[in-house]
């Protein structure tokens, strides 16, 4: 007796999923909070040159916290307080709460800058 599946569908990444661990992460998030200069366009493509400030820091990226609504796969540009410049993708909105939006990002190269762009060593995944 054969049991009906129904045909295979790639889904998106959920939060959900992402949350519960069952989506193997690249690098270990932080903890940490760091205040950064964000520039890019919004989703109503108006450019902003705004202090945000990034939590969960990781190897490859961040969440980002800002009172602007960005679209996802947008490219935006990154400044710490050393004035280190890297760019970014905007790959998801993890919530909005009261105007405060926090997205996922991910850093376009892997390279030194990035390496050293939070200014603290990650353990190993």
């Amino acid at each position: 007796m054969h049991k009906h599946h129904p045909p295979a569908r790639s889904a998106p990444v959920t939060a959900a999923l992402v949350r519960n661990g069952i989506i193997k992460r690249r690098s270990t998030r932080m903890g940490l909070n760091a205040s950064i200069a964000l520039t890019g366009h919004d989703r109503h493509k108006i450019s902003f040159n705004i202090n945000a400030k990034a939590v969960n820091l990781n190897k490859h990226g961040a969440a980002v916290q800002l009172h602007r609504e960005l679209s996802v796969g947008s490219i935006i540009s990154l400044q710490n307080k050393r004035g280190i410049q890297v760019s970014a993708r905007v790959v998801s909105q993890i919530s909005a709460v009261e105007g405060l939006r926090t997205y996922g990002i991910e850093f376009l190269e892997q390279d030194d800058r990035t390496m050293q762009f939070w200014g603290i060593s990650f353990p190993s995944a």
